[in-house]
């Protein structure tokens, strides 16, 4: 059997989009309504006939609602099997009609728990009758639609389905079922359990597009956001103009407002990223200034990069982008006149995300491995005075202290081994992923020899700077080379077993150094 009529359809939805329009199309072909509670209502006050499920079931609606479909006169009509001798007389011996068609959504548990709500309510949210009743009509799709989307309504206009329709709406049922199971799981688990990693993790991903590609071309990919988390990211930005987003794009650029985001309450910041790794960070007393001194760091990495900052975009700051090949553009929000000079790029990408996500913000970061996850804390770990120890003999002065900080902060989403050089607000010089700490340092300084060169400075930038290793220096030897980038300051987390070789060496050199009590790998 491939297509069914449908000849006897029950609805019962707590979205109502939609739903009367559908009813009074169905009865128009002579489709019989079954129907609930609040949907029963709203399709008589339409003025449709409508039949009560207490009218096949025989019994009342009862216990405040929490018991209406749950009736082998409702699953009977669901679950049968038409062409089974033994089901067909099941069926007549029962007085069991067939039900064609299922109409359902389900109580509003994610915006119940969203608003607030007392655990008394959020419980109450919780719908039984409903997901039986999908989970029925989708393992007996073979007889009866599953529709659990308002979207899918057109597809029912005609008056009967096909196979092909009934496979896909179960698939898509099944898939609303788990979802909303999985967001049941995760308020028992986290809120009201007090869970971190509960026993069983469950996760609800829903797919956002299908990319061109993933990492490589021939790699395929999507991208998938979380429901129901409120989250404020990438994955929730409005894409104003340019091409589709990559893969690399939208990991790129999810590093970037990572970032950018350390410095939602700092002074106008800009960053500068390039396959996840940021190339040059600044703040400044305008956004044109903290793009100017963060494409100074890295003028050769910052072609093709992508771009985030901490305040709305203007004018200024769009011409001076403009100047050169960007793949992305991320924003809280842009003004006219940024939009009118991005428009004539027709291949940027820009992004808008409202308001920057708060860096401390609490949540679990999950990564693939071959033959399971790996699950962690996400790393909202913030400096504080009372976290800053120095260990050496000559304390930082002011500004060495603030470059410290602003280096660990860059530090933080540098892969490791990370090294960051800052100075006056600015990254000077950034040396990422390299297996030894020793070759990081080495590479941050000749960057920062190089953009000092190519800039006509009379010497790198790294000279007064403070550096920022995001672990503890091991040896003393990726320290020195620190010093002879014209490092003054240090900070580190401290913590090797060679720590007074470190802190001897730097006594030597005269640096001031700060133990901070926390690393920052990011791998």
């Amino acid at each position: 059997m491939t297509d069914i009529a449908i000849r006897r359809a029950l609805l019962s939805v707590s979205d109502k989009t939609g739903v009367v329009d559908l009813a009074r199309i169905l009865a128009e072909r002579g489709v019989e309504l079954v129907s609930t509670g609040g949907t029963a209502k709203a399709l008589r006050e339409a003025g449709l006939s409508v039949k009560d499920v207490s009218d096949l079931t025989g019994f009342p609606e009862m216990m405040d609602g929490r018991v209406k479909t749950l009736h082998p006169m409702v699953h009977g009509g669901l679950l049968a099997v038409r062409d089974d001798a033994a089901h067909a007389a099941a069926m007549e011996e029962h007085g069991i009609g067939a039900i064609d068609l299922v109409v359902v959504n389900l109580y509003p548990f994610e915006a119940t728990v969203a608003k607030g709500a007392a655990r008394d309510e959020v419980i109450e949210n919780i719908d039984i009758g409903g997901p039986s009743m999908v989970r029925s009509a989708a393992k007996n799709h073979a007889y009866v639609a599953i529709v659990t989307d308002p979207a899918d309504y057109a597809l029912l206009e005609k008056g009967s389905t096909t196979l092909d329709e009934r496979r896909r709406l179960a698939a898509k049922a099944f898939a609303a079922t788990a979802a909303y199971d999985s967001a049941i799981a995760q308020w028992f688990a986290f809120a009201d359990q007090g869970e971190r990693f509960p026993a069983t993790l469950p996760l609800t991903l829903k797919r956002g597009q299908t990319l061109r590609y993933g990492e490589n071309p021939h790699q395929q990919g999507a991208f998938y956001a979380a429901a129901g988390t409120g989250a404020t990211g990438i994955g929730q930005a409005r894409q104003l103009q340019g091409k589709e987003l990559s893969y690399n794009n939208l990991n790129d650029a999810d590093a970037a407002l990572e970032l950018v985001a350390e410095f939602r309450d700092a002074a106008p910041s800009c960053v500068i990223v390039k396959h996840a790794n940021p190339c040059g960070v600044a703040t400044a007393d305008s956004l044109e200034a903290a793009y100017a001194e963060a494409f100074a760091c890295d003028t050769v990495s910052a072609f093709g990069g992508i771009i985030a900052v901490n305040r709305p975009l203007d004018g200024a700051t769009a011409r001076a982008i403009t100047q050169i090949f960007t793949e992305v553009v991320v924003a809280p929000d842009a003004d006219e006149e940024a939009l009118a000079l991005f428009a004539a790029k027709k291949n940027l990408r820009l992004l808008l995300t409202g308001a920057l996500p708060d860096p401390r913000r609490a949540g679990l970061t999950a990564k693939s491995i071959l033959g399971g996850w790996l699950v962690q804390d996400r790393d909202g770990g913030m400096l504080t005075d009372d976290m800053l120890k120095v260990v050496t003999k000559r304390q930082p002065t002011a500004q060495e202290l603030a470059d410290c900080r602003f280096a660990w902060t860059v530090a933080k989403h540098v892969k490791s081994n990370a090294i960051v050089y800052a100075k006056d607000g600015a990254t000077a010089g950034i040396g990422a992923g390299q297996m030894n700490r020793l070759e990081s340092a080495r590479i941050a300084a000749w960057k920062a020899k190089d953009a000092a060169d190519k800039a006509g400075w009379g010497q790198p930038r790294t000279i007064g700077s403070a550096v920022a290793s995001d672990a503890f220096f091991p040896f003393a030897d990726g320290l020195m080379a620190a010093v002879e980038a014209g490092a003054t300051a240090v900070i580190q987390p401290g913590g090797s077993i060679r720590d007074d070789e470190v802190i001897a060496a730097a006594d030597a050199a005269g640096l001031a150094m700060v133990f901070t009590g926390i690393r920052h790998f990011r791998h």
